[in-house]
């Protein structure tokens, strides 16, 4: 599969500090990063004009039925971007009057988001949810009193008509724009030219906000700094992307650092091709998902726990697809949550079986503040929990918190946010003494001998509780583990238990999973892991799903513990009053 390796020989050095912390960097030198994300489709523009870049399907149902692709090449990228661009500038568009767009994933929501780049405008991704599922409309006008846009863009105008009312409701009095096309007609002048080569390392690319799991979104400022660097370091992992255009077919939204951030530029900077998803992990839209790679078999495929789980079934039902999907992979990788041992196991046992041999799954760590990607695991894993090493240009600190029960993973770099949008005290909280972005991930060394053999995420500093014993109870870990044992009849589960005698567990059962299921789920994860901090005593199932306007679950399906718990409080009172209550099983 080409001359260049997967993954490049990590070379960390690691130094312990007096007070208790540890310093991890790699000794490889990060290299040349580009000056602005344009100039990276200006440079593709002019080698491979007529190479598809954005994809997606042309016959409105994305994909189902296997309609045909509208295909943008890097030629006519690089002219819309600066047509949209110009048209951009003509409204007077600038650093302080942003674009934000409601419309999810696709090559309008590209053009506009190139465009931005061009003209040095920064571009607000909004969460789709935020517009469509929500009731209140308070986090769409939360970001805009924040941002202060001056266009507003969507595809499709119909379905976005009650937020947009809410919009100008709230005093947002910003143009709307309902498609590229208009945008794009405009003539590319001195205008844009000059914008173009205005824009360098400091330029504001994006405002991207965070899920909002512990209240209003933040939006964190992303520079074109932080897009090249982090695109940088990619390239000194992954050093084949160099060489070989990399293949995506991805839903991942693009209000999000993941999609948006990671894999949105690392089909542009190797000059690949971004097929966009209209499918995600609901049985609604899976068989999107399906068509799509039937059609397009990936050269990397990145997703979130949730997306593998419900696309491993077919792939292990359906010979056909998984030698498609498997057919040039060169890797698997997931990241936003932890994966459990049984979906590993069987990612595993599908590949050897399709292809005859391993393909290599693997992990990255980072946040929307680290653009995304800080660490990687660019070496062989045998299961889940390692989240690698930092990646070339991070710097990663490991900092005792909780009188030292646990190590916080911190991150300095050129990927790292200057601090979130008009928060000044939000964003002097964010970072310590040394300048370091305090994560509020927990860590620990796999091998506390050899730190350069990687580091294992060890929870949200914050969820963690103690029992009425006083014992410790690390949700992270315990989450991840009970999850598992369900064999896919747990869609997630929050526990409970803090300052109470023993610990229980809200669960949202899958479509296949019933109390049977959670019965033997839960049998299973108590022999294993028999101690008070990690042993469940009582489980109720949630009927009700996750709420987005509650800030319970974000776009790619994480449920935030704390945020359950706090607008839960009744089930939570249920679960654990004496004697137990209707719906409440309890495990002997």
């Amino acid at each position: 599969m080409g001359e260049e390796p997967t993954f490049a020989v990590p070379d960390v050095a690691a130094e312990r500090r007096d007070d208790g912390s540890w310093l991890l960097a790699s000794r490889t030198p990060l290299g040349a990063v580009e000056r602005s994300v344009a100039t990276v489709l200006a440079r593709w523009a002019a080698a491979t004009p007529d190479a598809p870049f954005l994809c997606e399907r042309a016959d409105g149902d994305g994909g189902a039925t296997g309609g045909a692709w509208r295909r943008l090449s890097y030629g006519e990228a690089w002219d819309a971007a600066r047509a949209v661009g110009q048209a951009l500038l003509d409204r007077g568009l600038g650093p302080d009057r942003p674009v934000m767009v409601l419309s999810g994933n696709g090559v309008d929501h590209g053009l506009v988001t190139l465009g931005c780049h061009a003209a040095g405008v920064p571009v607000v991704p909004v969460s789709v949810a935020y517009s469509l599922q929500s009731r209140d409309f308070a986090k769409l006008g939360q970001i805009a009193a924040v941002t202060r846009p001056g266009l507003v863009f969507v595809v499709g105008r119909t379905p976005f008509e009650p937020a947009l009312d809410a919009l100008a409701a709230s005093g947002c009095a910003a143009e709307v724009v309902d498609g590229a096309g208009a945008l794009a007609a405009a003539t590319p002048g001195p205008a844009v030219a000059a914008a173009l080569a205005a824009t360098g390392p400091d330029t504001v690319a994006k405002i991207l906000f965070t899920s909002g799991s512990t209240g209003l979104p933040k939006g964190v400022v992303t520079t074109e700094r932080m897009l090249c660097a982090n695109q940088q370091m990619l390239r000194r992992v992954w050093p084949f992307t160099a060489q070989e255009p990399v293949v995506l077919v991805d839903w991942l939204p693009w209000s999000h650092t993941f999609g948006g951030s990671h894999n949105f530029y690392l089909a542009l900077w190797s000059g690949g091709t971004l097929h966009v998803d209209a499918g995600r992990p609901a049985p609604a839209l899976l068989p999107h998902t399906l068509a799509n790679l039937r059609e397009v078999s990936p050269t990397l495929y990145l997703n979130v726990p949730a997306g593998f789980a419900a696309l491993l079934p077919h792939l292990e039902d359906d010979p056909a697809l998984a030698e498609r999907f498997f057919a040039r992979l060169r890797f698997a990788m997931y990241a936003a949550a932890a994966l459990p041992r049984d979906l590993w196991d069987r990612l595993d046992a599908v590949a050897r079986h399709t292809l005859g041999r391993p393909v290599p799954l693997t992990t990255a760590w980072g946040s929307t503040e680290t653009a995304p990607m800080a660490t990687t695991a660019h070496f062989p894993l045998d299961g889940p929990g390692c989240i690698g090493v930092p990646v070339p240009g991070v710097r990663l600190k490991l900092a005792p918190v909780d009188g030292g029960r646990k190590l916080e993973l911190r991150v300095a770099g050129p990927n790292v946010t200057p601090g979130y949008l008009g928060d000044p005290e939000r964003t002097a909280a964010a970072f310590d003494a040394e300048g370091f972005y305090a994560m509020g991930d927990a860590g620990r060394f796999l091998d506390p001998d050899r730190p350069e053999a990687g580091v294992v995420f060890d929870g949200r500093v914050a969820e963690d509780f103690k029992l009425a014993t006083g014992t410790w109870v690390s949700v992270g870990a315990v989450r991840t583990h009970l999850v598992g044992a369900g064999g896919g009849a747990i869609q997630d589960a929050v526990l409970t238990g803090q300052d109470r005698a023993e610990l229980g567990a809200l669960v949202w059962l899958s479509p296949a999973g019933d109390l049977a299921a959670l019965r033997t789920a839960v049998g299973k994860h108590n022999a294993e892991h028999p101690q008070s901090s990690t042993r469940i005593a009582r489980a109720l199932v949630l009927t009700e799903p996750p709420s987005i306007d509650g800030h319970e679950i974000t776009d790619k399906g994480y449920v935030n513990q704390r945020a359950v718990l706090d607008r839960r409080a009744a089930d939570v009172a249920h679960l654990h009053a004496e004697p137990p209550g209707p719906g409440v099983v309890t495990f002997g």
